[in-house]
């Protein structure tokens, strides 16, 4: 009797620790998703913000009724779609003050997700003012309102700074264009992008890009999505293999 009721707890002893290794393999599956998945959302991370410079344009196109302010931020595929979409909050946010509000922030939402889709980037929402960024994006940001990157360099590797220099200077000599020229607007954000992008880190060749913003877009995106295929994978590994090891056990109890 003894040992049958000592066989039973070492079997049930054996069982949870099978349920608890799968438990942790799951937890570290999951928390790894998620690592991969916020990592996608690091990069430029101030374009999706309320007080951001894509948002700070939006409004501007709102107050003096000029969409082509804001189309920059976007590639000339996407344009009808802003465009109609801007068309459509002047009409309605005149309606109410209920109706401002709500079609203005359907506004911005669409504008920073077709942007974000451009780069590769999936969208999250607008996120509030006060978000925190990274010290480079700010530091970035300051330099091209100063005129220069003394806010910057400290932050830097010495032998980046001949890369980033002539990034700057790239930036700055496109930043002066008629607002209404949306071409010479979405070739300096396409210098723009470039400067921020190699003051966070990435050191992508610079030959890369000369094809233009949607060569640029193309080459980043597909790498963009390539954390979402690994976790997804990740993610489908585990749970069939978790499904596998609960029939098992299951075929055991019927079998006992």
């Amino acid at each position: 009797m003894k040992t049958n009721e000592m066989k039973v707890a070492s079997d049930n002893l054996k069982n949870n620790q099978r349920k608890e290794k799968t438990l942790r393999l799951g937890l570290i599956s999951l928390f790894s998703v998620l690592i991969l998945i916020f990592s996608t959302n690091v990069s430029f991370a101030h374009c999706d913000q309320m007080n951001g410079p894509l948002v700070s344009d939006a409004k501007k196109a709102i107050e003096q009724n000029n969409v082509n302010i804001v189309l920059k931020w976007v590639q000339a595929a996407h344009e009808t779609e802003i465009k109609d979409a801007f068309n459509q909050m002047m009409k309605v946010r005149a309606l109410s003050p209920d109706a401002k509000t709500l079609s203005e922030k359907y506004f911005f939402e669409t504008i920073v997700r077709i942007h974000r889709a451009g780069e590769g980037v999936p969208f999250t929402g607008v996120k509030p003012e006060g978000t925190p960024i990274d010290e480079k994006v700010m530091a970035a940001d300051k330099s091209i309102e100063l005129g220069n990157l003394s806010p910057l360099e400290s932050l830097v590797a010495k032998k980046d700074l001949p890369e980033l220099t002539e990034r700057f200077n790239k930036v700055m000599s496109l930043k002066n264009f008629d607002v209404n020229n949306v071409e010479a607007g979405r070739e300096y954000i396409e210098a723009y992008v470039l400067f921020f992008k190699f003051a966070e880190g990435e050191t992508e060749s610079h030959a890369a890009h000369g094809n233009g913003s949607d060569a640029h877009v193309g080459a980043t995106s597909h790498l963009a999505h390539l954390p979402w295929i690994l976790s997804g994978l990740f993610l489908i590994t585990t749970i069939l293999f978790g499904a596998l090891y609960f029939k098992k056990e299951n075929n055991k109890k019927v079998r006992s």
